[in-house]
């Protein structure tokens, strides 16, 4: 119980300190995302005055003439509501409803094609290491050379071979522009059909890396006693490798997936952006080219959100799946 209990309170202050810094960090930029509308405004001829500077300031989320200790509850306070400000990019809209527009097609996209490659390189790795020297262990150099490739790089492929060569799949977009977005099967089919390119990607990217670290691991572990011991008794092959070998090998992999799940909400900006995928990492990328700081300290407020919490819920499953983790804590 004390175990759960440490690891709570651990991941509460993570999230006031990642809180803090998201309300200090934007502060101690250049700019001002007021300045940035009040020039916009003048540009379409509307008059500018201490008045309009307030109310603008109230807009974006408080009153910088008041002092940093009351910003910085207010800020705390609108959190917790809910309320992120106004988007300078996408303005007048909120950045909640920017954010959610666009978190849906990521964690579709980056998430499947992060949980796929998971299974599909951790299931390989295993085998790869339980028999090394196979066929199988061969390709292993060939998976990390792909991993080592740039995300750019190899979705440029992709969409000269796919799209601009043998025209069979799409290169840019999220879905057909002419369908309504709706939960019909011509629409998901369409977004299925737009997302195969960057979801493969993504996959290939991210294969190797994978593979390659269960395969290690499955190889240090077959040399442990206990592997010795299993095979003394007897045991078939399939239920050491399954009971034994990969269970305790794939543990590493649980607290590596944890991270790559976290960061599921931040995207894959470079992939989002060659194949013009209406996710996430391109309402950063905006974001960042407008000095938009609350679509910025929105988007940055649901990566720390997610990071802490998929990696809270490995560490509560870590200490299901071994054990020692809770008696050693």
């Amino acid at each position: 119980m004390n175990y759960y209990v440490r690891k709570f309170g651990f991941y509460a202050v993570a999230l006031w300190a990642a809180l803090t810094l998201n309300f200090i960090i934007p502060r101690l930029m250049p700019g001002n995302p007021v300045d940035i509308l009040l020039a916009k405004l003048q540009q379409r001829g509307g008059t500018v005055d201490a008045a309009t500077r307030h109310a603008f300031e109230l807009l974006l989320g408080g009153d910088t003439s008041q002092p940093v200790i009351v910003q910085y509850v207010q800020y705390l306070a609108n959190v917790l509501r809910g309320d992120l400000g106004t988007s300078v990019s996408y303005f007048p809209a909120p950045v909640t409803e920017v954010i959610g527009q666009s978190l849906p097609w990521t964690i579709m996209l980056v998430g499947i094609s992060t949980v796929i490659a998971t299974v599909i390189g951790v299931s390989l790795g295993a085998l790869a290491g339980w028999k090394p020297g196979t066929w199988l262990d061969s390709l292993v150099p060939a998976t990390t050379l792909l991993a080592a490739v740039p995300y750019f790089w190899l979705a440029l492929i992709f969409v000269y071979f796919f799209a601009t060569t043998l025209h069979i799949l799409p290169s840019q977009g999220g879905y057909d522009v002419v369908l309504t977005p709706g939960w019909n099967a011509e629409f998901i089919g369409s977004a299925l059909r737009y997302g195969f390119l960057p979801a493969l990607t993504i996959v290939i990217a991210s294969l190797g890396g994978w593979l390659l670290g269960m395969r290690n691991m499955m190889v240090s572990t077959l040399s442990e006693d206990y592997i010795l011991t299993a095979q003394a008794k007897g045991l078939r092959g399939g239920r050491i490798l399954r009971t034994y070998a990969a269970r305790n090998a794939v543990l590493p992999s649980v607290a590596g997936f944890a991270i790559s799940l976290g960061f599921v909400v931040s995207g894959s900006i470079v992939t989002e952006q060659v194949f013009s995928y209406p996710g996430i990492g391109s309402k950063l990328l905006s974001a960042v080219t407008n000095n938009d700081y609350a679509l910025m300290q929105g988007i940055f407020l649901y990566i720390t959100l997610a990071v802490l919490g998929a990696n809270l819920i490995v560490d509560l499953f870590y200490g299901i799946i071994d054990p020692r983790t809770r008696a050693r804590s």
